[in-house]
């Protein structure tokens, strides 16, 4: 396992949040459910824990309850390398209840953040000609998802 890994905390979705992110992406792999036992604090049986892991990472889901929910403060950012994957990786986390944000933001039906970012965007932001970089970022403000083709036009000017 690696040392630091996203811990996720669900009310009680946590088996279902890892089957939903294990369809999102391609290269993923369903782990351990851990279930409490008579210790509690959650009902024998039910799901405590859940591992697995999305495009090399390791995350945990945790079912402890209704008292803590996600929030903007906190993202998991995508680095995507085409348009297709951004398309398809923001319909997939739109789905079921998703709620779109702006600049490449959006919210999964838990309401956990994520940025759907090209990797053309990042390098766009950061181009050594300050004017470039800041058509990008201005036409990026514009957009709720990445539109690459779009990012590119704005840095030719």
């Amino acid at each position: 396992m690696q040392k630091i890994h996203p811990f996720l905390w669900f009310d009680t979705q946590a088996e279902e949040a890892m089957h939903f992110y294990c369809s999102v992406f391609k290269n993923s792999t369903p782990g351990r459910v851990l279930r409490y036992g008579d210790a509690g604090p959650g009902p024998k049986g039910s799901v405590m824990l859940c591992t697995f892991e999305l495009e090399g990472q390791q995350f945990s889901a945790f079912n402890g309850g209704p008292h803590f929910k996600f929030n903007n403060a906190i993202s998991l950012a995508v680095d995507c390398k085409s348009q297709e994957e951004v398309d398809t990786l923001w319909k997939k986390l739109a789905a079921g209840g998703g709620e779109q944000g702006d600049c490449g933001w959006i919210k999964d039906k838990y309401g956990l953040s994520w940025q759907i970012t090209p990797t053309v965007l990042i390098e766009l932001i950061g181009d050594p000609d300050p004017a470039k970089a800041q058509r990008v970022m201005k036409a990026m403000m514009q957009m709720t998802k990445i539109d690459i083709a779009k990012i590119q036009q704005a840095a030719r000017g």
